[in-house]
């Protein structure tokens, strides 16, 4: 009987294992399709970094920092290249953070906002605090662009394009260049 036991138990064992090999097999492929490959996400980040300071370089606010303050807020896909720091073409350094949304100091310390996935009410309640507020919203979701940020990134395979609300833009007491409309509606084609 011992015997008998034993044979059973080293067989369920033996098809267990080929079970589990069987099913990591399957497995792999899948998860190797489903992965974007990291230079893609690197040139994303990039092109994504080149796009917002070019829009930080359109825009003037009332009083003109020495030193920009990009804050991002949330969770992000793209703003990795970002949070390295930058200086923009004119000279400007541009300092970049990550804040918390609930941060009350948030509008005194930062110029410009890039927002990552944010809940509904994280939304509404930053924008009612923006109301007035000379801060440049730059959002990385392909959120309809009438929610409240001044600029709102579309990411595609190989473009970055942006739309503007022009609503956002006249409230925000920030000036923006009028050639940054023309370069939305262009690149907007491009995505």
């Amino acid at each position: 009987m011992d015997v008998a036991v034993f044979s059973i138990r080293q067989g369920l064992r033996s098809g267990l294992l080929r079970l589990s090999l069987y099913l990591l097999l399957l497995s792999t492929p899948s998860l190797a399709q489903s992965e974007v490959p990291l230079d893609q996400v690197d040139q994303r980040a990039k092109n994504v970094t080149q796009v917002v300071l070019g829009i930080l370089s359109y825009a003037r606010w009332p009083i003109e920092p020495a030193s920009l303050q990009l804050c991002v807020v949330g969770p992000t896909e793209y703003a990795d290249d970002l949070l390295k720091g930058a200086t923009q073409a004119s000279g400007r350094a541009l300092q970049v953070r990550r804040v918390l949304v609930t941060d009350p100091l948030l509008i005194q310390r930062c110029n410009a906002l890039y927002l990552g996935k944010l809940s509904p009410e994280d939304r509404r309640d930053l924008f009612e605090q923006l109301s007035g507020q000379a801060v440049l919203s730059i959002s990385e979701q392909a959120d309809p662009c009438s929610v409240g940020s001044l600029f709102c990134l579309r990411v595609g395979q190989e473009h970055v394009s942006f739309e503007v609300n022009l609503d956002s833009v006249a409230r925000s007491g920030v000036r923006i260049h009028p050639r940054v409309l023309q370069l939305s509606r262009r690149r907007g084609d491009q995505v």
